[in-house]
């Protein structure tokens, strides 16, 4: 499957979330120049075969895991999360949330002007 323009700038993005860090889905479309294209975000990782990227570190705006609660992938993404130090806050009753204070990546101009090759 062909990668498109889109794509390739989500997946860029992606490559550089740092460990311990997480990202929304919203907030990779933003930050890729796609606003409002948090589903395109959330369909291309569902889609994608063989990613190489840290698919794991994108999260849902309230910093759930947006996979089926139990399910495998949220399981195997929730480890990942806790191997790279990622912190969650609430029970298992509340749906235990990343804790995006302290672990949402917020990467600021300059930081993303070194980053990106134009």
């Amino acid at each position: 499957m062909a990668v498109t323009a889109s794509q390739a700038k989500i997946l860029k993005l992606l490559a550089l979330v740092p460990v311990g860090r997480v990202v929304t889905y919203g907030q990779l479309a933003d930050l890729a120049g796609l606003p409002g294209r948090a589903r395109l975000v959330g369909y291309m990782l569902r889609t994608l075969e063989m990613i190489e990227q840290p698919w794991h570190r994108v999260v849902g705006a309230n910093g759930r895991i947006s996979l089926p609660k139990g399910s495998p992938g949220w399981l195997e993404q929730r480890q990942r999360l806790l191997s790279e130090g990622i912190t969650f806050k609430g029970n298992a009753i509340s749906g235990q949330c990343v804790d995006m204070q302290q672990c949402q990546w917020r990467p600021d101009l300059g930081e993303m002007l070194m980053l990106f090759e134009f």
